[in-house]
Formats: C-alpha cells, structure tokens, sequence
C-alpha cells in the first residue's frame, strides 16, 4: 500500500480554524476552558483533549508591516519517529501506511515519546489520577477514517484547499511544482520532506519556517537520541517508579487500616481522644 500524507499550504490556510473543528468533532473531544492570552490562536496549545491547533504568528512583512501566518500544529507521523523509539512498553507504534498511532492499554504514563519528539506533540492527560490510567494523547490521521476510504475530517472540512491528503510522493511532487510556479509566493523548501528523516505532514510556506515555530532540524532521524534516552533513563525511572508506588500504598493501606479502627472515619478517633 502507498505511504500516505498530508500536505498543508500556509499560503491558502485563512485561519478559519474548520479543521480544529473537525477534529474535535469526529474524534469526540470535549471543549476546553480558556482565556484570552492577547491572541486569537484559542486554545493556547495542544493538549489530551485538542490534538490539532492552528497557530496564529504576527510576521513582519518586507515593507516593515505585520500579517498573519498559520501553522498546522498536530502529530508529524514521521517515517522513523523518536516516540516510538522511546516507549518502553511498545505502545507507539508505525503503521506501513504512514499513520503513527498508539495502543491505549499499553501505556503506563512514563512519558518518555514527550521528551523523545522534536515537534513536542504528545500530550498527557494531566487533569486524570494515578489510578485513572492516565494515557498519552495525539492526532491519529483519522486512522478510523481511512480504513473506510475516507479522508482525515481536517482535509474534508478545509474550505480553502490548504490541505492536501494522498500519496507522499504526489504530494511531494504537488507542492514542488506549486514552488515552482509561484516562487514569490513561497520559500523554496518543503519541510518535512527530508527533516528528522521526513514526515507524513509535509508544509510549504510563504513565510521561513522558523517563523512559523517550526523547529530547524537535519535530515538524519531522531530515533538514535530517543533510543539512548529509553536506554540510559529508563531503569532508574522504574526504580523510582516502583519506589514511589510501594510508599504510596503502604500509605494508603495504612490509612485503611486506621479508618477502619475508627469506624470509618480517619478523624474520629482523635476526636474521640
């Protein structure tokens, strides 16, 4: 089967913000609560519950004034990703198809595809316990969508033609010729054609990237940094891990014990006393 992408045009993006919308929507994620940080970019970033954002930026403009410029800001699906490097339990994992997904009742939390993505795109859900199972969360391409020949819900919503989704290479040979045509329009580069070892997110733009907040990396994969990372940090994190958690039961098996000596209550016994 074709490695599939996505291809997102910041030249024809208006901000519209419909694929935020669309994710949302297909994939069931609750609103958040937020408030206004000066910018119309709402919420301020990605998160268990937004896994895709469009980032609004202020750059200036060659005759000295400001414009707008957006930046799709969701899972690269990299063809070599660090977080699937970096998990220790396996529950990232690359589809041959291009999608990178996750295996939800494999995680345990540890976090490290966090520390391993150079895009800084997994999220945790912070607002869930201990004993909740808290879980890694990020745009899965609509993998559910894609098994039934659809495409992703951003591209289907996208009003302006800003997103692309098809074979890599076409897309590839898409936004070439778009470069091509419309030098003024564009920066002569693709990222995520070669960066980090290349993406299933690929971008072109009228702006430099780093002014989009793209990070500026090389071609050589990441996967060798994540590797060392899981290897060299994943022990002592257990260790600590499995120290933490005995102490955190004994105290609350202690703590059990003690209510039930009280009849139920962890207070009434001292004020019985």
């Amino acid at each position: 089967m074709a490695r599939v992408a996505m291809l997102f045009d910041a030249f024809r993006c208006t901000g519209c913000r419909g694929c935020q919308v669309a994710c949302k929507q297909w994939n069931d994620l609750p609103a958040e609560v937020t408030h206004n940080t000066g910018s119309y970019q709402n919420p301020p970033r990605v998160s268990s519950d937004t896994w895709l954002l469009m980032q609004f930026r202020e750059v200036e403009r060659e005759d000295g004034g400001l414009t707008w410029a957006f930046r799709r800001y969701a899972c690269m699906h990299c063809l070599e990703p660090a977080c699937v490097s970096a998990c220790p339990v396996g529950a990232l994992y690359k589809t041959e198809e291009g999608p990178v997904l996750h295996h939800n009742n494999r995680c345990i939390g540890c976090r490290y595809c966090m520390l391993a993505c150079p895009f800084e795109v997994p999220t945790f859900q912070w607002d869930k316990g201990l004993f909740e199972g808290p879980q890694i969360k990020k745009c899965d391409f609509c993998v559910d969508r894609l098994s039934a020949g659809m495409e992703p819900a951003c591209v289907q919503t996208c009003p302006a033609g800003a997103l692309m989704f098809g074979d890599r290479d076409e897309l590839i040979a898409v936004a070439e010729a778009r470069i091509q045509e419309h030098p003024e329009r564009y920066v002569n580069h693709i990222y995520g054609k070669d960066e980090a070892g290349g993406t299933s997110l690929l971008y072109i733009s009228p702006v430099p990237f780093q002014q989009l907040g793209m990070p500026k990396l090389g071609s050589a994969p990441i996967q060798k940094d994540a590797e060392d990372i899981m290897q060299k940090a994943t022990p002592a994190v257990l260790v600590g891990m499995l120290v933490g958690l005995s102490g955190l039961y004994w105290v609350v098996k202690r703590r059990q014990e003690m209510m039930g000596k009280n009849g139920g209550s962890g207070t009434q016994g001292d004020r019985e006393a």
